[in-house]
């Protein structure tokens, strides 16, 4: 089950298959360990994890681009061990002994990922106290009500492009948008959302040889943000980063910013997208839904469990000479959390097809101090996105058969690249501006009542022009956090309701007992 695994440059553990070889096309090179990069990987990276815990057990060697070695960590405690335990395992990519002896160039297609920034990710210990300290505090200002109503209000605007068209790509056109638009006006910089800034969120974390010249991109942006918030603060987080009794200087909020921009937009996009393709491609998921059995946030917590949006996160670094999962790991060597391998580890999950309802012990947004901070508003966007979504067009239907789908993959994802689906055509419906991210909850009325609503999903088959109108008229009443609407359009008052069953039962039992 053991591999030697030799971090020395130019060592190999043994023999190195010869060039015209077929083991270099499946993925395998030099001493016969697996590659995390290239066809075999981005095509089916589930079934890489399965072979690499065969022959390996819950902690793997694995070769990174250009053949740089590191261990994969596939155990579901292997993991939270690793996490949460920052004394033996580092966030700070400094300590990586391929940098320190040149086998890992400034130019790697991975630099944007592990190059050392001054932010919190890269921090342990009191300097990443102080710095995560800003982006929780900062983030607990947000208002989350206000970030539901740019959602629908987003979402909305996103359907109202194509709905008229009886045919959409659900990636291009609403899963790798939406999430860029209420990040965009989130951090304070709405007028630098277009498609060159979606482009490059998408490039930055692919390896590919346009991705630092993508990270350069967003950054500049972002330093112009930061800059102009220095000048004439506003209410939105770039404000309150720089704000925030940390005193974060400019290259700290610069970074931190594009960060949370990345990191969020990655996440929620192919979190977006991989749930719509299990309503459109899953008659049981789609039934469960339909019926009632399961809301959209059940949808979206089922899929962080199946098809998490990051499948696995680079990196952890030794501090020492350590062992993890019955592997010696020497001091400096890179570790790659591995979330869809965890998710999937057969201790916690032996039936992989499992319903996961009601558990959140997935490693979807990793665990320990570098917890993603915020997969609350993820998961916000991706439920009130697909619920609004659905509501619009509740007939969509997959337009290609399934096994036509494709994915583009890298070392810590793989996403989508087309979600095509048919509807019936039917009118755009009007949208307002926004409230400010930061506004607080407005004060609530005696009168208001706030309670969970349950959604239901498209039911498979095509609704007749009928039922379409019926749902657009029905989208129409519903307020801006996707709740049906409690007032009347009369004088702004609600109606009144009926007397409620535990009131007419008091009542009766009193008319009982004074003998009426």
């Amino acid at each position: 089950m053991t591999t030697p695994f030799h971090y020395e440059p130019g060592a190999a553990p043994g023999p190195v298959p010869p060039p015209e070889c077929p083991a270099h096309g499946l993925g395998i090179g030099p001493g016969g360990v697996r590659r995390l990069y290239g066809p075999e990987a981005e095509r089916d990276p589930h079934g890489l994890y399965d072979k690499l815990r065969v022959e390996h057990g819950t902690v793997a060697p694995v070769l990174l681009h250009g053949d740089v070695p590191a261990w994969l960590v596939l155990g579901h405690s292997e993991n939270l061990h690793m996490t949460r335990t920052p004394s033996q395992f580092s966030r700070d990519s400094r300590r990586w002994r391929a940098l320190q002896d040149g086998s890992v160039a400034p130019d790697h297609p991975l630099a944007p990922i592990f190059t050392w920034q001054p932010v919190c990710v890269f921090a342990d210990g009191a300097t990443h106290e102080r710095l995560r300290g800003a982006v929780t505090d900062s983030m607990g200002r947000i208002d989350t009500r206000g970030v539901r109503r740019h959602v629908n209000r987003f979402s909305n605007r996103l359907v109202n492009e194509f709905c008229q068209q009886g045919r959409v790509d659900l990636v291009s056109q609403f899963a790798e948008r939406l999430p860029m638009m209420v990040m965009c006006a989130v951090i304070g910089m709405p007028e630098e959302y277009n498609d060159r800034m979606v482009q490059a969120a998408r490039d930055m974390t692919r390896g590919t040889a346009t991705a630092v010249a993508s990270n350069a991109y967003v950054l500049d942006a972002l330093t112009r943000l930061v800059q102009r918030r220095r000048r004439e603060p506003a209410d939105d987080f770039a404000t309150w980063l720089t704000e925030h009794p940390a005193g974060l200087n400019d290259q700290e909020v610069s970074e931190h910013l594009r960060l949370i921009l990345i990191a969020s937009y990655e996440a929620t996009a192919n979190l977006i997208a991989n749930v719509l393709r299990m309503v459109l491609t899953d008659p049981r998921f789609r039934a469960r839904l339909s019926g009632g059995h399961m809301t959209v946030p059940e949808a979206v917590e089922q899929t962080l469990w199946d098809e998490p949006p990051f499948t696995a996160v680079f990196g952890r670094w030794a501090v020492g000479d350590t062992e993890l999962g019955g592997k010696q790991i020497k001091a400096g060597d890179a570790l790659i959390v591995g979330i869809a391998p965890a998710n999937a580890d057969p201790v916690v999950r032996p039936d992989p097809g499992s319903d996961m309802a009601g558990n959140r012990a997935h490693l979807a947004f990793s665990g320990g101090p570098h917890e993603c901070p915020g997969q609350d508003i993820g998961r916000a966007i991706a439920d009130v996105g697909v619920d609004a979504l659905l509501m619009r067009l509740p007939d969509l239907e997959i337009a290609v058969e399934e096994s036509e789908l494709s994915w583009v993959g890298n070392i810590m994802g793989r996403h989508l690249v087309e979600l095509p689906a048919d509807f019936a055509s039917r009118p755009p419906q009007d949208d307002k501006e926004p409230p400010s991210m930061g506004r607080p909850n407005p004060p609530r009325q005696d009168w208001e009542v706030q309670s969970t609503v349950r959604h239901t999903a498209p039911t498979p088959g095509r609704a007749s022009a009928a039922a379409s109108m019926s749902a657009t008229s029905t989208a129409t009443a519903v307020d801006d956090s996707g709740s049906p609407a409690a007032a009347s359009a009369v004088g702004g008052i609600p109606q009144q309701r009926g007397e409620s069953a535990p009131a007419r039962l008091w009542r009766a039992v009193s008319r009982w007992w004074s003998g009426n």
